[in-house]
């Protein structure tokens, strides 16, 4: 703790922070206004962070800009990968996905120079690289504008820091259900079916357990009926999957290109009549698709209780509170349907 930090008491530290995020977001305002104001293509992106922060603040962010400034669908061009289109619309009319200009490959390149650049994954700032793919995406555009997501991490870094409660984000953001992407060529089982998708993170380490946890949960699900895993190979950011799959558990398309990689997956899980898999950034894709879903910790001091609190804010604000359930793994767990059993831990009344 610095010497400020044990002077200043952390109520008035808090007060202060929160002063100066209304200014920025006054001045913020402003500029969005000034850019909502012209006829020219707006991009917004490019988009090279994790899928939680696409879906949770993003996105939301982008539509409450759309729709509190009166911007034409057509005026949006948003750049992320994957094939994430769908989760823009009916806001954003226009896509381009970054995958179509360089390779996997190439892209956990710059995202672990950028990462190192930034000293965190966060978009805090415009680098080189993304100046020359925005360059490169938009070459074809001609007078455009940028909205870049520095912008949107500045805004809400206060609430992050635990100086503002969720109504900051809320004034900032609208919230809303996606629906599926229509993907050519993707073959679904017969419903229903459940989806899985586990992958190793901070709260949900690569050990022992959590694989012998991961292939008791496969095989309880193989058990009661189809069973689709959303593990793909494709390792674009720091999650590492976890691919192991019993007798009827069905992998996804080997094949599927790059940057239709998210949009299959997308599909397939708004099919699913629930989804089970690892506490992060993805779990909150199904409730978004109102799919029931359970997600799976071990580490209690691997996530961030925030991002949980701002989840369950916005699912209650779409009618869909509920629909999020995540536990820590307990030893019942093994012994236990994973959709439905299982021990529970209560913080505050919501499920972490």
């Amino acid at each position: 703790m610095s010497l400020v930090q044990q002077l200043v008491p952390r109520a008035l530290r808090h007060g202060v922070s929160a002063q100066i995020a209304r200014v920025h977001a006054g001045r913020l305002d402003r500029t969005l206004a000034r850019l909502a104001s012209g006829t020219d293509a707006i991009v917004v992106g490019p988009w090279l962070g994790e899928v939680g922060f696409e879906l949770l603040y993003w996105v939301p962010f982008l539509r409450w800009f759309a729709d509190a400034f009166a911007v034409a669908p057509e005026r949006l061009l948003v750049v992320s990968r994957g094939g994430t289109a769908s989760w823009y619309r009916p806001f954003a009319a226009r896509y381009r996905d970054i995958f179509d200009y360089i390779t996997p490959e190439e892209f956990r390149r710059r995202h672990d120079e950028r990462v190192a650049a930034n000293g965190e994954q966060k978009q805090t700032r415009i680098l080189s690289f993304e100046q020359d793919l925005l360059r490169d995406v938009t070459s074809d555009v001609g007078t455009r504008s940028i909205l870049h997501p520095a912008s949107m991490f500045s805004l809400f870094n206060p609430f992050w820091w635990g100086h503002v409660g969720d109504d900051w984000v809320h004034r900032r953001t609208r919230f809303s259900g996606f629906r599926a992407p229509e993907t050519a060529g993707v073959m679904l089982p017969r419903k229903p079916y459940a989806v899985v998708k586990f992958y190793f993170n901070d709260c949900f380490p690569a050990n022992e357990r959590t694989r012998a946890f991961v292939r008791a949960t496969l095989q309880s699900l193989a058990a009661q009926g189809p069973v689709i895993s959303l593990a793909t190979g494709l390792h674009i950011d720091d999650h590492g999957s976890e691919d192991t799959r019993p007798p009827g558990v069905e992998p996804l398309p080997a094949d599927i290109p790059p940057q239709e990689n998210l949009a299959v997956q997308t599909a397939v899980l708004a099919g699913a009549s629930a989804f089970a898999g690892t506490y992060g950034g993805f779990s909150y894709l199904a409730p978004f698709l109102g799919v029931p879903t359970t997600a799976y910790y071990d580490d209690p001091d691997g996530y961030s209780r925030r991002h949980l609190l701002m989840a369950q804010s916005a699912f209650r604000t779409i009618g869909r509170e509920g629909l999020l359930d995540v536990r820590r793994l307990t030893h019942d767990d093994f012994r236990s349907s994973p959709l439905t059993g299982g021990a529970e831990t209560t913080l505050h009344g919501t499920h972490i």
